[in-house]
């Protein structure tokens, strides 16, 4: 489960917010604004907070009562950003195996073989990124982020740079996702028809602070 608690000042912007996400896909869901990245960069440690903690599976990863505060490679967090963020030096296969490399991770031939069809992306791990089109190398940056093992998920707007033939493209991976790999996710969107088809609870924000938590009726 995560449990987040936290403040942060940034300039004139308050974010104070507190909830709890036990499984499944959480959506941070509100408009441009409303806090939903800074709260995401929270919990991968890219962010600090002034005051409050977060934690993971009872594994505190910042407290601020206590000093304690995880470097981000030490989370095990996955992330996926909006861009995808592949290496274009790199294979697609290179680029899948980065992560598990950096964390130092012994190579698992059954596990890589699984994500590959996971998200079918088998065809493409001898190209280069520049030859994917938008959702294919969103594809492979989830797999990459997955392959690095981590105990959660962070996807923050992963569809916000496809059009929407590319968003129809990908979304039925990410429900595959969901409902096969078993994997806590937390998904940052403003969209709520893209929210509605994978989301299992919401976090509904609204300039900083939570206005509610609950199923996927608050995104009506």
């Amino acid at each position: 489960m995560l449990a987040v608690d936290v403040e942060k000042q940034l300039g004139a912007f308050a974010l104070a917010a507190r909830f709890t996400a036990s499984g499944g896909v959480t959506a941070l869901f509100g408009p441009s604004g409303a806090g939903k990245t800074t709260i995401a960069n929270m919990i991968a440690g890219l962010v600090t907070p002034e005051r409050g903690s977060i934690a993971v599976d009872n594994s505190m990863l910042f407290d601020a009562a206590t000093g304690i505060d995880v470097p981000p490679h030490r989370r095990r967090i996955g992330y996926v950003f909006q861009e995808g963020r592949l290496f274009p030096h790199l294979s697609v296969r290179k680029n899948l195996d980065y992560g598990r490399r950096m964390n130092g991770h012994a190579y698992d031939a059954k596990k890589f073989a699984r994500i590959v069809q996971l998200l079918d992306i088998g065809h493409l791990l001898d190209r280069r990124p520049r030859a994917l089109s938008g959702g294919e190398r969103q594809r492979i940056a989830v797999g990459r982020a997955l392959l690095m093992r981590p105990r959660l998920l962070l996807l923050d707007e992963p569809l916000a740079s496809l059009d929407s033939a590319r968003k129809h493209e990908i979304l039925p991976y990410l429900v595959r996702l969901r409902d096969e790999a078993q994997m806590p996710m937390i998904y940052v969107s403003h969209d709520a028809g893209e929210l509605r088809q994978i989301a299992t609870n919401v976090v509904r924000l609204d300039a900083g602070h939570v206005a509610a938590t609950g199923g996927i009726e608050l995104l009506d």
